[in-house]
């Protein structure tokens, strides 16, 4: 008969599935871009997001095709639904792996269990579950790669690197490591990992076929648009970084004084090498493991891109690891150093002693980041960082012109996605995620920002000639919505009240009729 430890991570399982769909489907403007990718390859008109416009602008090559084959089966266009369904089953699996994962590492159950059950309820895992991104399907596959070759069974490993890879191309930051380690013990018995190496191309080279005869490229468009479009300041993606490494369990959202924040990095990162260390006297094959963190800090800091906040969510479930079993060794340590008096020895103290207290904390702390009664989206209990009310504005615009749009009407806008899953009209992405001729107008006067990361280039407009522009006033402060040219074509026909990112409003600019 299984015992009743055996159930805990089915239960961890079912805690995770309720803590997704118990806030249902609060969707991020990125993951609309993904939907309208997929609906367009169902309607017929090819993997676009406009039609005759053969632009890749999402990152995730697998996730696209994912949710395209599942509104096909099961005939539904309700794609956040769809994406809520499939990331919630996809972090119920990576809870049950994470729980076989962490003992394996660390040799306890216990930290194997208290990894699981921190991801289950983790605020950065939940959000963008519930916001439809690919990240839970990235990270299922992460720790699915590394569970799989730390068991031996490297062809299936081989398989879920090559998924991984499909997925996000910042997979490479682990699988890389990997294959070294791969070809290293394999070089050691002069055998080449054939199999292992045709297992992980078999996903990836009709992909790199078909993307370079239909795009052009294999790779995406947007990250050279956002790398051109964003203005990020030196250092801005280290100083962003440190705060994640800082608060992995949200300590910001009850400690914002900036020394305990340092305290806790510096609390975490030795607990890190303790736990790496660790790990690497266990199982030597771990080093692609304890090394991914660093490595996804070092690339990020030297790209220095604009980090949006899924960024921050992949290297955690390891650093969640690191952190718990360089814990438990310090709390075994401790109870081994104290003498147990032969009159109490029914009062001995187990190793766990000091270890579930502080866990108890990591757990508290997430669980205050989450808010029982969010101030928009649904009435559910949610992460308070599931925060889309940019989105919803758009989604809002978005309808209105639905009814107003024709095939040939262009929309411009700098956050395209929810505005043109819910327009479905022609969009111009002034950014240059969608529309790659918006890149030859960046970079951009510096006094045309009225905030430090993007403004709209004016010259943009009044070339194209979009029938409507759509955009935070900040996006044009100084620029677009001061320019002459501009305002002598083009009339506001609404404002929408919102103060986000310090704008004045949402504005809708529709070109004036021909005299």
């Amino acid at each position: 008969m299984p015992t009743r430890r055996a159930y805990w991570p089915y239960l961890i399982a079912l805690i995770a599935l309720a803590a997704r769909l118990v806030p249902g489907p609060r969707s991020i403007d990125d993951a609309f871009i993904t939907f309208r990718y997929a609906r367009n390859l169902l309607a017929g008109v090819g993997l676009v997001y406009n039609p005759g416009e053969r632009v890749f602008g999402t990152t995730t090559p697998l996730y696209t095709l994912l949710m395209a084959a599942l509104g096909g089966l099961t005939r539904s266009g309700n794609y956040p639904e769809l994406a809520l369904l499939v990331n919630a089953f996809a972090d119920v699996l990576t809870c049950l792996i994470l729980a076989r994962l962490g003992e394996r590492l660390s040799g306890q159950r216990l930290v194997g269990l208290c990894a699981s059950l921190l991801w289950a309820i983790a605020p950065m895992s939940v959000t963008f579950a519930i916001g439809g991104m690919e990240t839970s399907v990235f990270i299922l596959l992460l720790v699915g790669t590394a569970e799989l070759y730390l068991s031996g069974r490297t062809r299936w490993a081989a398989l879920t690197a090559g998924l991984l890879l499909l997925t996000r191309p910042d997979g490479a930051l682990f699988v890389g490591p990997l294959i070294l380690d791969l070809l290293w013990r394999r070089g050691r018995e002069k055998k080449f990992p054939l199999v292992e190496a045709s297992l992980c191309l078999t996903p990836l080279i009709p992909w790199v076929i078909f993307a370079t005869l239909y795009f052009g490229s294999p790779l995406t468009h947007s990250i050279a648009a956002k790398s051109l479009a964003y203005r990020v300041q030196p250092g801005g993606a280290l100083l962003r970084l440190l705060q994640n490494y800082a608060t992995p369990f949200f300590e910001q959202m009850a400690f914002p004084n900036f020394y305990a924040l340092v305290g806790f990095l510096i609390a975490y990162l030795g607990l890190s090498v303790i736990g790496a260390l660790y790990m690497l006297r266990h199982d030597a094959r771990a080093w692609p493991i304890v090394l991914y963190p660093l490595l996804y800090f070092i690339t990020f800091v030297i790209a220095n891109p604009l980090i949006f906040r899924w960024y921050l969510a992949p290297p955690l479930p390891f650093y969640f690891l690191l952190i718990l079993t360089g814990l438990h060794k310090v709390s075994s340590d401790l109870v081994s150093r104290i003498p147990n008096s032969r009159h109490a020895s029914r009062f001995t103290l187990h190793p766990s002693s000091f270890f579930l207290l502080p866990f108890l904390f990591f757990l508290l702390l997430s669980l205050h980041a989450w808010v029982l009664h969010p101030d928009h989206g649904p009435d559910r209990p949610a992460p308070e960082m599931a925060w889309v009310k940019l989105e919803l504005l758009y989604a809002q615009v978005g309808r209105d012109l639905a009814a107003r749009v024709t095939p040939p009407t262009v929309v411009a806008a700098g956050d395209v996605g929810a505005l043109g899953y819910y327009s479905n009209a022609r969009i111009l992405d002034t950014v240059g995620l969608i529309s790659p001729e918006a890149s030859a107008y960046f970079p951009l006067d510096p006094a045309l920002y009225a905030m430090d990361v993007y403004a709209v280039p004016p010259k943009l407009i009044t070339d194209r000639q979009p029938d409507y522009v759509v955009e935070l006033e900040i996006y044009g402060r100084k620029g677009l919505f001061v320019d002459p040219q501009f305002l002598a074509e083009y009339e506001l026909v609404e404002k929408i009240t919102t103060d986000l990112y310090g704008s004045d409003g949402m504005l809708v600019w529709e070109r004036r009729a021909a005299p």
